[in-house]
């Protein structure tokens, strides 16, 4: 080899060693502390590129480096879930909160959530946790049958997936949902629904329900508000339908961006065409939060009229969430009009719901009951 390239040749090789002593440090850190996780859904690119098939942003991610969502990692050319076991948050949480008003109605639901999010929403009511990098917060490993020991322990009827983007956190996720139903404990999610097809389609064979979040019904605002894709929430809400788990919306209606009369009524329409005029759909209020801070409450008028709006166009259960004056969140049997379920706040003060009928007029109510 001749003089002058030699030590460049010297130095790249002592960079390379450096660089697999360094990776090889952090697969042994991993899993010293139990949380290493080979990710599912993930490509090889070569030369040490993967790239990342969960979500639809399907992130190539160079040796070392994360995705998008901050949870999916490139440790020696293989994809990692650096938050596999790493809850931040585990409450016990009436069912109601997620928002879930046609399951299991006044039970509880073990709710948890890793740091992380494949969404960059602006709005976003969780982003202390969300917007995290997992690997900053840990919190000690928490494997998948001991949270649905827990579950067990304290009552819960579910296990919700919620707070942050399940997404994020597929593989727990996962095999949570499989552990718990080997329990008979019926699993539960509050998502974005920004997900590929496939991982989905596998994820539902272990999922009862899921509230999924359609934040807004144009491309323009889940560009400009979420860095995100309408189409592909549309999408994932076709497959949760296709495989059978029952499924409420979220609408959080933000002044001046989402609530114009046309968006709220598109919306409505295609929820009962495509979903089903049972659907219930639950439209929160907005309050000034993270990136947002600049604007107003949603008012209780533009609340009360996409209600009106929802119900015009056909829709059966519609709720109002996020309102001290208890509007808008009773279920009310859409033939004879009595009430079925009382409600303040996530407490239920009346269920004349029996074997998922009135108990006044004996119509069946869409939903899951015990």
């Amino acid at each position: 080899m001749p003089r002058k390239y030699f030590l460049p040749f010297i130095l790249s090789l002592l960079v390379s060693f450096l660089t697999f002593v360094n990776v090889s440090s952090q697969e042994e850190n991993f899993q010293t502390r139990g949380i290493f996780k080979e990710a599912l859904y993930w490509v090889d690119l070569g030369k040490g590129m993967v790239q990342c098939r969960l979500c639809p942003r399907n992130c190539p991610i160079s040796l070392n480096q994360r995705g998008f969502c901050r949870a999916r990692k490139n440790i020696a050319g293989k994809l990692y879930a650096v938050n596999y076991g790493q809850p931040v948050a585990m409450h016990v949480d009436p069912v109601e909160k997620k928002p879930l008003f046609h399951v299991y109605p006044g039970t509880k639901s073990f709710s948890i959530a890793t740091a992380g999010c494949n969404l960059r929403c602006k709005f976003c009511q969780n982003w202390e946790i969300s917007q995290l990098d997992p690997e900053s917060v840990r919190v000690g490993f928490v494997p998948p049958e001991e949270i649905v020991k827990e579950a067990k322990r304290t009552g819960s009827k579910t296990i919700a997936f919620t707070y942050t983007e399940p997404t994020i956190f597929y593989e727990y996720m996962l095999d949570v949902a499989k552990e718990a139903k080997k329990e008979g404990i019926a699993c539960v999610m509050h998502s974005a629904g920004f997900i590929n097809e496939e991982p989905l389609r596998e994820l539902s064979k272990y999922l009862t329900a899921a509230n999924i979040d359609l934040k807004g019904f144009s491309e323009k605002f889940y560009s400009d508000f979420c860095e995100g894709s309408l189409k592909e929430v549309l999408r994932s809400l076709k497959v949760l339908k296709e495989e059978g788990v029952w499924i409420e919306i979220t609408n959080l209606i933000i002044p001046n961006a989402n609530d114009s009369d046309e968006e709220l009524r598109n919306l409505c329409l295609w929820i009962k065409e495509n979903l089903g005029p049972d659907t219930p759909v639950h439209f929160s209020r907005f309050f000034p939060m993270y990136k947002l801070r600049d604007l107003f409450p949603t008012s209780l008028k533009t609340l009360e009229r996409a209600k009106e709006i929802a119900e015009g166009v056909g829709l059966r259960y519609v709720y109002v969430g996020n309102v001290p004056q208890n509007v808008g969140e009773d279920t009310v049997c859409p033939i004879c009009g009595k009430i079925l379920i009382k409600r303040i706040g996530y407490s239920i003060l009346e269920n004349n719901i029996s074997a998922g009928k009135c108990k006044f007029c004996g119509s069946s109510i869409a939903g899951i009951w015990d």
